[in-house]
Formats: structure tokens, sequence, C-alpha cells
């Protein structure tokens, strides 16, 4: 649903912003009183690689007055295959001193601060203050936990993405959005204890025009929540599968301790928090298989056209999320890749009453598996 906006309206535009933005100014419902609160806004940017690349060209392009850039890395000559703020003349420099650069040239009204650091969770809070709204363009889990802990702190609306591989999840967590919507933290997409090892693109690559459409998401999002236009992505989560060319929409809601926690700070009874979700190795997957569990391979079809376990039932994870009711009446054996896809289908069947667990370490794990198809 929509929401108001996050930033009152500047006073005015001067005459070259007017005219740079017009195209702005010419659409129903935004204007130039839209235009004006992103001229007053203020947006954090973590990260100036694959995602903060062209995240910061398009809020600059799209007349955002302050732009706080972080990233303690250099830019490298692998990076420009998608970080496309950079270019070969920028590699060995600093990846924020790009952003200033490319600002400058797309928007002489915004104002770039570069900050060559790295945002951890001692120093997270005060890098993100002032900010109306932060983006996640970050590759590490380490890195995201930080910046999540230290928007919920500061209150403070939190765009976030992630691409790997022909894969992306775009959606916006929120720790005190305004009273009709509930809250929705990173904690709820990816509980701690699911993360595990995630591999890094050096290890199994990413599509560089993915980065770019996703960095366009990340862009979008922003504006809406700085001008209320639209309906951003809060309980929602878009999965674009690059490969197909297909976005899918899954919904988002607050986990049980999330709720318990808000229940109880509310004075009311809390509600039992979740089990963990049981982990089980192959032999007992197999027998829990032969007495009448169903095996559900939640990874996409390029991925299980290389092999499922024998007898296992195909059914990518955002159909899943989307209707948890079509993996059956349960007892279920999650399977995915490395088991994070897994954890977050088995929890959602276990919120909807299925019994439920999952392989633990996914198929990596189990690679002399009895499995089904092979590679043509």
């Amino acid at each position: 649903m929509p929401i108001p906006p996050l930033v009152e309206p500047s006073p005015g535009l001067t005459d070259d912003e007017r005219v740079r933005t017009a195209r702005h100014g010419a659409l129903a419902g935004f204007g130039e009183i839209a235009q004006r609160r992103l001229a007053a806004a203020h947006v954090a940017v973590v990260g100036a690689g694959g995602l903060g690349s062209p995240t910061v060209l398009a809020l600059a392009a799209a007349g955002v007055g302050t732009l706080t850039v972080i990233d303690d890395d250099e830019v490298e000559a692998s990076n420009l295959q998608r970080q496309v703020m950079h270019r070969v003349g920028d590699v060995g420099n600093r990846k924020v001193d790009s952003a200033v650069r490319v600002a400058a040239d797309l928007s002489p009204h915004t104002i770039v601060r570069p900050v060559a650091v790295r945002l951890t969770p001692e120093n997270g809070r005060d890098l993100l203050a002032g900010a109306h709204v932060v983006v996640d363009g970050t590759d590490t889990f380490e890195t995201r936990d930080a910046v999540a802990a230290a928007c919920e702190s500061l209150g403070v609306p939190l765009v976030w993405g992630v691409v790997q591989e022909f894969h992306a999840q775009v959606t916006v967590f929120w720790s005190a959005p305004p009273e009709h919507i509930s809250p929705v933290r990173l904690s709820d997409l990816y509980p701690p204890s699911t993360v595990g090892e995630v591999p890094s693109c050096a290890q199994v690559g990413v599509l560089g025009p993915l980065c770019l459409q996703v960095g366009s998401l990340l862009a979008t999002e922003t504006i809406k929540l700085l001008t209320g236009v639209g309906e951003p992505l809060l309980g929602r989560v878009a999965l674009i599968d690059a490969l197909r060319g297909r976005t899918d929409e899954v919904p988002l809601r607050p986990s049980s301790a999330t709720a318990a926690a808000e229940d109880a700070a509310a004075g009311d009874a809390a509600p039992a928090l979740d089990t963990p979700v049981p982990h089980v190795d192959l032999a007992a997957t197999l027998a829990a298989q032969t007495a009448g569990a169903t095996l559900l391979d939640v990874r996409e079809p390029h991925e299980t056209a290389t092999g499922v376990l024998r007898g296992a039932v195909e059914l990518p994870l955002g159909k899943l999320l989307a209707d948890p009711a079509a993996a059956g009446p349960g007892p279920v054996v999650v399977v995915c890749k490395v088991g994070v896809r897994a954890e977050r289908a088995a929890r959602a069947l276990r919120s909807a009453g299925v019994e439920a667990s999952v392989l633990a370490g996914g198929m990596d794990a189990w690679g002399e598996a009895p499995r089904e198809r092979t590679p043509a």
C-alpha cells in the first residue's frame, strides 16, 4: 500500500534543474512536488560495486540532493564487467571517487559525500545517521547484517538487493514503518542461523547486465519511499530469474520471533516461538522418503537439470513461498543447493502447518547421492 513521503519538498528548483528533470515533471502523480522532495533528500548507498554503481547513477540522474556513498575498496579490472560507474582509467583508484565524478557529470546540484571506510557494527549507526533511506549494495552477509542492524536502530528504511549468478532478490526492510504497516527486517528473510557460508561472485560469477537491472530497482524503490509515489516492496520480495526473463513476487512477513517480541513489548501474551528447523543427513532423508515423506527440491529448473535426488518433487522456491499448500500435506524434506533456500522453504511450510526438515548441506554436500537425470 502507499506510504506517506519521507521528505518535505525543497523550496523550489532552479531553472536548469527544472529543465533537466522535465520528464519527471510530466509524470502524472509525480510532478514538481515529488522532484522537490528528491532535491531535499539524503540517501546513503553502502557499496559502490555491482549494485551500488547503477543505483548511484540513477539516483544522481533523478536529482537526489545528497548521496553518501560508503565503500573502502579500490577499482579492479575485473569490476568493470558489471560496476558501470567505473572506467578503465579508474583501476587502482577509490571506488567512492568514481561516485563523485559521475554524479557531477549527471547532476551538478547533487552533493556526493564519499566515505572510504568499511561499514561495521561499531560504526554503522554513525555512518548512516541523517539519511532518509539507506540502500544496501554490499556483497557479504557480514556487512549486510551490520547495515541492517544500523538501520533498525535508526528506524530508517533499508532498500536491499542481492544478485548472484543469474538470480536476484529485491525488497525493503523497515523496523519503524507507519502504524498501518508491519515492520519487516533482514532477519525475517534470512534468519541468522540459516545464512551459512555464501559463495562469492568471484567463485560462482554474476551476469553483468543483471546488476544494472537490480540497481535500477533499488533506485526506484528509494524514489518511491522518498516521494510517497507508488507502493514500495515492503512486505514483498521481487525474485528475478534472468535466464527465463521472469520476475516473481513472494510475500514477506515478520517472523514469529519478531511478532512475539512486539507483542511482549505491547504487554500482550506472546505466542510460542518456532523451534529450529531440523537438518537431517542424506541417510535420514532417504529413510524419511521410504517412510512416505516428500523430497521437495526448491532449486530453479536450470539447477535441477543437472540432477535431483531420486523421486524428488521439483518446486522452485518462489512458487512454494507463494503457495505453500502446493507442497502437499507432508512430512517434507526440503532440498536446495547448499541449504539456505531449503531453510526458508521449510520455515514457510512449518508456518503453514506442514512438518518440514532440511537436507543438511544441500546437494553440494552429497555429491554421490542417488540422482535422476544427468546433464545433456
